[in-house]
């Protein structure tokens, strides 16, 4: 008797001194909030916004919330984010390659690597413009402008160091003249940007896609070129290879989680993001924006993410956007 009470004994006492194992909640489909880094009328925003009718329109979830949080390239957003939205399973963040080039360019100490990817969702061209009274009609005219006086030649775009940047600088380069010596003027958001393209405050704009054609549609805009290597069908622009500058880009635009989730977590993100890019409302959002599907989930994504960066840092360097 006293040896079954010992055992009884040892096997409370074993069970009292274990590590409580509690489920771990999973996530809510209602109240996710959705990140923006930047300011309103770019991008993220668009794609924030895009992501939010989605989830609500095919009735995955309710009360989707997206806020805007600019500055230092995304860097002040993400860090908002690693810092107040760990371990939970009601947020979600905006990225893509502006974000990776401008960490890049600014040395952050913060990066997409700290935090859960999702999916890479889209991609998007870029396209240069100019006010539809300016006297530089086409491509050429502003190359010929860039070599006669780089500093001349204001740009007008994101993030320093991001993709507008980027473009920038190789239409310089492709113009013969030294990339450092592009005259840029960076803004947090499409939407300032946008104005200082409109209010003739720079000589020329660029941007994506999503973000300029109706300007260019309603005639405020004129468009020079897109960045695509090959004409867009549907699109009736030339690019920017075909008039001479041997240059394409292609944006891309994703979704994180926060960092430090437990696999259950994780997965159900994973499958939110799944129904989404796969529901008609998401694919109306993409061509109304002529967005190109680019979907990359999960693990993948995340290995993309650090090869880009990679690649992306080699190619500022070149073009002397790494001091």
């Amino acid at each position: 008797m006293t040896r079954l009470i010992d055992a009884k004994l040892v096997f409370l006492g074993a069970l009292l001194s274990a590590p409580l194992l509690l489920p771990t909640p999973a996530l809510s489909l209602d109240n996710i909030e959705i990140m923006a880094p930047a300011a309103p009328g770019g991008g993220y925003d668009r794609t924030s916004r895009a992501l939010q009718a989605a989830i609500e329109k095919e009735g995955l979830g309710k009360g989707i919330t997206v806020i805007n949080v600019g500055g230092a390239g995304g860097a002040i957003g993400l860090a908002q984010f690693i810092r107040n939205k760990s371990g939970r399973s009601d947020a979600m963040m905006v990225g893509g390659f502006g974000m990776v080039a401008s960490f890049a360019t600014n040395r952050s100490k913060v990066t997409l690597a700290d935090v859960t990817p999702l999916a890479r969702l889209t991609g998007e061209y870029n396209i240069v413009v100019v006010p539809t009274k300016s006297p530089i009609k086409s491509l050429k005219d502003l190359m010929e402008r860039v070599k006669a006086g780089p500093r001349a030649v204001s740009w007008a775009g994101g993030s320093a160091g991001g993709n507008d940047h980027m473009l920038s600088a190789s239409i310089v380069q492709a113009s013969g003249v030294d990339p450092r010596q592009t005259n840029y003027i960076a803004f947090s958001g499409g939407g300032d940007s946008l104005a200082s393209i409109l209010g003739g405050q720079v000589t020329v704009g660029v941007g994506g896609y999503s973000e300029l054609i109706e300007q260019v549609k309603a005639g405020n805009l004129r468009a020079l070129g897109v960045s695509a290597v090959d004409r867009v069908p549907g699109v009736d622009m030339p690019t920017l290879r075909e008039q001479g500058a041997d240059v394409s880009f292609s944006n891309w635009r994703g979704v994180t989680a926060p960092p430090k989730l437990s696999n259950e977590q994780r997965q159900a993100y994973l499958a939110l993001i799944d129904k989404v890019v796969k529901s008609p409302t998401w694919k109306t959002e993409l061509e109304k924006n002529g967005w190109v599907d680019s979907y990359l989930p999960g693990d993948a994504f995340g290995t993309y993410i650090t090869d880009e960066t990679k690649s992306v840092t080699a190619l500022l360097t070149t073009l002397g956007l790494i001091k």
